[in-house]
């Protein structure tokens, strides 16, 4: 839903299947087409049980229905928990920041705008430039 400041919010929530509240996800528009899932977490006595998983392709699906382009979070580097399933999802390692509160940051991307993905895969040299990727670039 779109909040007083004008930018796009979301909340979601996980129950098991006795209703009892398992799971968090919430974010928010950063800016233009980019929004920042800020805190997640699911409850430590139900971890690895794919609700991780089911919350973020959640988050992606009705985020990218909302026309937002990308899907950005940063994470302390040791969080495996949440960087290996993102990046089994398809977020991809974008920056990396060194915070004075919390020390070193990956910062994860997704592109739901497909063209988007390709030229980020382009320039971190994951892949060769395509007949789309050169038109763009004009090489």
């Amino acid at each position: 839903k779109k909040t007083a400041d004008n930018l796009y919010k979301l909340h979601l929530a996980a129950f098991d299947e006795d209703n009892n509240f398992v799971g968090w996800s919430w974010g928010t528009q950063e800016y233009g087409a980019t929004y920042c899932m800020i805190n997640s977490a699911v409850l430590p006595t139900h971890r690895r049980q794919g609700i991780y998983g089911a919350l973020l392709d959640r988050c992606i699906e009705i985020v990218s229905k909302q026309g937002f382009q990308i899907i950005y979070s940063r994470h302390h580097v040791t969080n495996n928990a949440v960087i290996i399933p993102k990046l089994k999802t398809g977020f991809i390692i974008s920056k990396m920041e060194l915070d004075d509160k919390f020390g070193i940051l990956v910062h994860l991307h997704y592109y739901t705008n497909k063209t988007r993905q390709q030229v980020m895969d382009y320039r971190s040299g994951r892949t060769q430039p395509n007949a789309d990727i050169k038109k763009i670039f004009r090489i």
